[in-house]
């Protein structure tokens, strides 16, 4: 980290969003992930898709998202942003959930918060639909992945590039 300075407090050190105003549009985009370790039994449960609330990946998917969208709602100084695209996966392994989350938007601020939001709903959505079975659950691992941003006029070049091949 460049600037050992928190960004988010003031002189005083009290809390403060920070203004964004002045920094350019860019595209931005964030992955995490994060793992749910589950029992065996639980595991075949879900595969078979035979618990009772339902297709826990599925839901789980779909929570995720719905809270990327909402990701300033909940965490009080993120900014509200107008994501491009969530894409959140899960992936069924023999001993738990593996779930990945991307976002993307083009702003003046990044997205990690709304990838590590998509990623840590997702997981407690999984354990809300396994918690009568599995009393053994320990959500693990949750972390950025990535972030990158990029003007507008880099994609296009990019693009341009591409497109002479």
């Amino acid at each position: 980290m460049e600037n050992n300075q928190l960004s988010h407090t003031d002189e005083q050190g009290k809390a403060r969003m920070v203004d964004v105003g002045d920094k350019p549009a860019m595209i931005r985009v964030a992955t995490a992930e994060g793992f749910i370790s589950l029992q065996a039994e639980t595991v075949n449960l879900i595969r078979q898709n035979e618990m009772k609330k339902g297709d826990v990946l599925t839901v789980a998917e779909i929570a995720g998202i719905q809270a990327a969208k909402q990701t300033h709602q909940l965490i009080p100084l993120c900014h509200s942003l107008q994501l491009n695209m969530v894409k959140v996966t899960t992936d069924l392994q023999e001993n738990g959930v593996k779930v990945r989350s991307e976002v993307r938007c083009t702003g003046n601020t990044g997205v990690e918060m709304e990838a590590l939001t998509a990623v840590n709903i997702a997981l407690l959505t999984i354990y809300d639909m396994c918690k009568a079975v599995d009393k053994q659950m320990q959500m693990e691992g949750i972390r950025l992945l990535s972030k990158s941003k990029t003007t507008p006029k880099q994609i296009s070049a990019l693009e341009e590039s591409a497109a002479e091949l």
